[in-house]
């Protein structure tokens, strides 16, 4: 555990999603940048999105520390369904939603359906953006490496299980959403 990504898969599982991990880096090493990511399979999530913050920072001639991401939740589900990367940020896909899902047709997230409390999300582009706030009627959904939502304090002060808020939009209040502890998760649990 000290050396591995975290995970609450069994080991048939776990092995299963080693192997998908390596053929992802294997393929962005000899294919170079590919037109999306599947965050599931960093390591280090926290320090890939830093270093996508870092590329679009020294673009554009900003400071990093006034950036932020954006989102834009997208109608494809996959890689397969985009021809090109974004000119700035990166798509993104393999997350899961717990506890609420993303309705395809009204663009909003809602209560999930009878007996699904987990639901694959379609991908989603994390956009840099200087000095961005997310919109107050909008539901900032914690992202987590697993369902866990616990983990020791790394040096930021913050969860290491944890990697970032994501806006999500909402024709609820945000509060309804927190108390239902909607989350966007990594990986499932099997």
């Amino acid at each position: 555990m000290k050396v591995s990504y975290p995970s609450l898969k069994p080991l048939s599982s776990w092995f299963a999603d080693l192997l998908e991990r390596v053929i992802f880096i294997e393929d962005w090493l000899k294919q170079g940048n590919p037109k999306s990511y599947s965050l599931p399979y960093m390591f280090f999530p926290q320090g890939f999105l830093t270093g996508v913050l870092q590329t679009f920072a020294r673009k554009h001639k900003i400071a990093i520390d006034k950036l932020s991401f954006c989102f834009d939740i997208l109608e494809g589900e996959g890689p397969d369904e985009i021809d090109a990367e974004p000119d700035d940020g990166v798509y993104i896909y393999g997350l899961f939603m717990e506890a609420a899902r993303w309705d395809r047709e009204t663009a909003h997230i809602t209560d999930s359906l009878p007996g699904k409390m987990i639901e694959k999300m379609p991908m989603i582009h994390f956009m840099p953006k200087e000095d961005f706030k997310i919109d107050p009627e909008d539901y900032a959904s914690p992202l987590y490496k697993t369902s866990l939502r616990a983990g020791v304090l790394s040096t930021t002060g913050q969860s290491t299980n944890f990697v970032l808020y994501v806006s999500i939009p909402s024709k609820e209040t945000p509060d309804i959403w927190v108390q239902r502890a909607a989350a966007l998760l990594c990986m499932l649990d099997d």
